[in-house]
């Protein structure tokens, strides 16, 4: 049973020499892509788990491919159980998603027989990520923060604050404005670019004179939300 699985294909016979060759180079391929995908985070965050997952990701791919073939019925009913399947969390990078992508190409022309495309695909696509992600393509140089101030509901928020951030930061964006502690509060919540070698620290004490020192927060800005 198990030596006409390793033997049948749909155009002929798949040999263990050509089932073997599909798999050393789904392995190699997907180390080249997860060890590019490591050292080319200069801040040393990336996922161990994600990058499990891009070396075994095209072996996966090229033995679906494989399977497959030509038989458009399979092709269906893989169509199918695809569209089931469903991220159990979300990305945290857009970037994640070109990888997968990425290596979903590199199963697909691997099972399709083009070793040698998806070697040289892999090889180039592989140094343009690294020079990119490695140099900054597209970072923006100065980081937002996300800025957070209670105030009391009767002190009017428009420009209350207006010379602070003048002194203390280059960009103010007032993302939202909402009520808390049963309506007897503003939570407004900017997104700012504080100026280089600013005292964070004078600048919330600075605030704090101006809202009663009710409580501000000053930190990351969420990846979910728009900057600027």
């Amino acid at each position: 049973m198990f030596k006409s699985v390793f033997e049948t294909t749909t155009e002929g016979l798949l040999t263990n020499e050509s089932l073997y060759t599909v798999l050393m180079w789904g392995v190699i391929l997907g180390f080249l892509i997860s060890l590019t995908y490591i050292f080319s985070d200069r801040d040393k965050k990336y996922s161990p788990h994600f990058a499990f997952t891009l070396v075994i990701l095209p072996v996966i791919v090229s033995m679906v491919i494989l399977l497959i073939g030509s038989d458009i019925a399979k092709a269906i009913s893989l169509g199918g159980v695809f569209t089931l399947v469903r991220f159990r969390s979300v990305p945290g990078d857009s970037k994640d998603i070109t990888n997968v992508f990425f290596t979903m190409a590199v199963g697909l022309a691997l099972g399709m027989g083009y070793q040698q495309l998806a070697v040289m695909f892999t090889v180039v696509i592989c140094i343009i990520y690294f020079v990119l992600v490695r140099f900054g393509y597209g970072v923006r140089r100065v980081v937002a923060k996300e800025l957070k101030i209670n105030i009391p509901e009767n002190l009017e928020y428009e420009g209350v604050f207006e010379d602070l951030f003048k002194e203390y930061t280059n960009k103010v964006t007032l993302q939202r404005v909402k009520t808390t502690n049963l309506g007897t509060l503003y939570e407004l919540t900017y997104i700012v670019e504080m100026k280089k070698n600013v005292n964070e620290k004078q600048f919330i004490d600075s605030l704090r004179c101006r809202n009663g020192n009710l409580t501000i927060s000053l930190g990351q800005v969420p990846a979910r939300m728009d900057v600027l």
